[in-house]
C-alpha cells in the first residue's frame, strides 16, 4: 500500500497518529444513461482522484484480480442498474475481495423500497461487507430493523450531493423557451424537476396551483421531466387531474432533458419550485437540491424529524439561507399555496454553492475513510 500521502488521524475516532491514505477500487456499471446511484458512484471515484481506480462490473476473475492488486479495498454502490443482468457479478466481486483480504465497503442507497427479489440478490454481498455507508437515516433504520442487519459492521451516514451541478446561464434552449411561453401578462410559473410518478405526488402541485388561482394568483405549472413508464396509467391519470383542476391550458411537461445545462435553463424560467412529499422532505430528494442550486426558491413540506437532515450540510445551509422554505410536514394544498405566494415576493440570499459542495464531498470521503479503515465513525456521523 502506498503510504507516501498521509492524512491526520484526528478525523477518525480513536486515531492518535497519521494513518495511510486508502486506495480504492470503485465498481461501476456500463450504463450510458445514468441513474442517481450510478452518477454518485462515478462522482465519488472522480473526487477520490488518484486514490481510486474504476472498473465496470465484471465476472472476469482475471481482470478483477489485476485491479484488486492495486487497491486496499473495494466500494460497491447499491442498487445497481440493470440488476437482472448483474445477478452474479457483485457476488464474485465480494467473494474475490474477501479472498484477497481487501476491505469491502457497500454504499446502500435503498433497502425497504426495493422489490424483495432485488434485496435477495444484494443480501449476500451486503452480508460480506466490512462496512456500510447509508445514504439517509431512513435507509439505515430500514436496514437495522431487518432480520439481515448485522450489529458488528462499521456503519455511517453520508450526505448525497445533487447529481446535477449549476452551469453557465443559457436561455435559448427548447425546454426553457417552451416554459417561457406559459408566461402571459405577468403570470407566475411554479414547477418542479424530476421524473413524474405516483409516489412523488406530482399531482399535488396541480392542487396547489388551483389553490393559488382561487386566491387570485394567475399561475401556470411546468414539470421539467418525463413520465415514468409503469403498469398503471400514470400519464392518463395525470392529465385527468389537470382537467379536474381546470388547468388544461396552463400545464406543460417538458419531457426528458439530457443536458444538465438545459435542465438549469428550464429551472431558471420558473418563479418558484414546489414539492409536497407524503413523508415530508428527506435527504434523499436530490431533485430538491438541484432545483435550489438553480437559484430559485424551493417550497416543500418539512421532514417529520429535523434531525433526519442533520448529517447533510448542504440541505441545512440551504434551509438556513432561504433557498429551501419549509412548511409543516402535513401541510395541505392551501397552506402550501400560501407559502408559495410568500416565496413569490422574496429571493433567497446568496450562498456559495461551490464551497458547500466541496465541504459535502470532503465529508463523504472522510466518512468513507473512517469506516473503510475499520474505525467507528465519529459521533457526528451517526
Amino acid at each position: 500500500m502506498d503510504t507516501t500521502n498521509l492524512r491526520s488521524g484526528s478525523d477518525v475516532a480513536g486515531a492518535s497518529k497519521p494513518v495511510p491514505m486508502e486506495r480504492y477500487l470503485v465498481l461501476t456499471s456500463e450504463a450510458a444513461n445514468l441513474c442517481g446511484v450510478e452518477a454518485f458512484t462515478r462522482h465519488m471515484a472522480a473526487h477520490l482522484g488518484k486514490r481510486a481506480d474504476t472498473l465496470a462490473m465484471t465476472a472476469n476473475v482475471g481482470r478483477l484480480n489485476k485491479a484488486l492488486e492495486k487497491c486496499d479495498g473495494v466500494i460497491l454502490n447499491f442498487p445497481i442498474v440493470a440488476w437482472k443482468k448483474r445477478l452474479v457479478e457483485p457476488v464474485i466481486v465480494a467473494l474475490l475481495a474477501k479472498l484477497r483480504r481487501k476491505r469491502l465497503t457497500v454504499v446502500l442507497h435503498e433497502w425497504a423500497s426495493l422489490d424483495w427479489k432485488r434485496r435477495l440478490v444484494l443480501l449476500p454481498v451486503v452480508k460480506l461487507a466490512d462496512a456500510i455507508l447509508f445514504s439517509a437515516p431512513e435507509i439505515r433504520d430500514e436496514w437495522s430493523r431487518s432480520h439481515s442487519a448485522s450489529r458488528s459492521k462499521k456503519i455511517a451516514l453520508i450526505p448525497i450531493p445533487p447529481n446535477l451541478l449549476p452551469s453557465p446561464i443559457e436561455s435559448d434552449v427548447p425546454a426553457a423557451t417552451a416554459i417561457r411561453g406559459l408566461r402571459q401578462d405577468g403570470r407566475k410559473i411554479i414547477g418542479q424537476f424530476g421524473s413524474i410518478y405516483p409516489k412523488k405526488n406530482c399531482a399535488e402541485l396541480l392542487s396547489i396551483a388551483a389553490e393559488l388561482r382561487k386566491a387570485g394568483q394567475d399561475v401556470a405549472v411546468a414539470f421539467i421531466g418525463s413520465f415514468i413508464k409503469a403498469t398503471d396509467n400514470v400519464e392518463d391519470e395525470f392529465h385527468a387531474q389537470v382537467r379536474a383542476h381546470g388547468l388544461e391550458d396552463r400545464v406543460l411537461v417538458t419531457g426528458y432533458i439530457a443536458e444538465d445545462s438545459h435542465v438549469f435553463a428550464a429551472l431558471r424560467e420558473l418563479d418558484v419550485v414546489c414539492y409536497k412529499f407524503t413523508e415530508g422532505l428527506t435527504s434523499r430528494r436530490g431533485s430538491v437540491l438541484a432545483a435550489a442550486l438553480s437559484g430559485r426558491c424551493v417550497v416543500t413540506n418539512g421532514p417529520r424529524e429535523m434531525s433526519s437532515l442533520s448529517h447533510h450540510g448542504l440541505f441545512n445551509a440551504m434551509i438556513a439561507n432561504g433557498n429551501i422554505r419549509l412548511t409543516a410536514t402535513d401541510a395541505d394544498s392551501s397552506a402550501m399555496a400560501g407559502e408559495v405566494g410568500r416565496a413569490f415576493q422574496c429571493l433567497p440570499g446568496t450562498l456559495d454553492f461551490e464551497r458547500e459542495l466541496d465541504m459535502l464531498w470532503k465529508t463523504i470521503i472522510d466518512r468513507l475513510d473512517a469506516v473503510h479503515a475499520g474505525e467507528s465513525a465519529p459521533s457526528r456521523y451517526k
